[in-house]
């Protein structure tokens, strides 16, 4: 039994490629124009961010989500501020789980220019993170003006002005 799901597992051209899939994906988007995407994990391009920058510059309706993917960011932090700047109106905040003790390490990561601190999950990450020292207007962007201005009759009360 372990002789045959070994030879299953280790024969990866069963399965596609990760390249593969991502073309799968623009190739969705490519025929659904006005459809609005958010791309979970920046499209897992977080560590090729210049390939999901020509994503967004294809695609005025993909916008991309940051859960599970700080590890990435924090290591890059002038390319990702750089990145985040430009495409401001294009990215979400977003956790694939509820865990508010993790958020702090999102709001350090973001709004701070703190350097060589731990992640918060020793296995996604082994580097330390960096802040990226985002400014205000693309804090509130990310935060919640994305959300808004995408999610029809979304509540506003509780987000706040400016």
């Amino acid at each position: 039994m372990a002789l045959f799901r070994d030879r299953i597992l280790n024969d990866r051209s069963r399965f596609p490629t990760f390249d593969d899939l991502m073309a799968e994906r623009d190739r969705l988007i490519e025929k659904h124009p006005t459809t609005t995407w958010v791309l979970a994990h920046m499209a897992w391009h977080t560590q090729d961010l210049g390939r999901l920058g020509e994503i967004f510059d294809r695609h005025p309706n993909v916008l991309g989500e940051v859960g599970a993917v700080l590890y990435d960011l924090g290591r890059q932090p002038r390319f990702a501020r750089e990145f985040f700047t430009r495409y401001s109106d294009r990215i979400l905040f977003g956790k694939d789980s509820f865990a508010p003790d993790e958020y702090p390490y999102y709001w350090r990561v973001f709004e701070t220019a703190d350097e060589y601190f731990d992640y918060y999950r020793d296995y996604h990450a082994f580097w330390k993170l960096y802040g990226m020292d985002l400014p205000d207007d693309v804090l509130r962007a990310v935060y919640y003006r994305n959300a808004l201005r995408i999610i029809p009759r979304m509540p506003t009360a509780v987000f706040p002005e400016g």
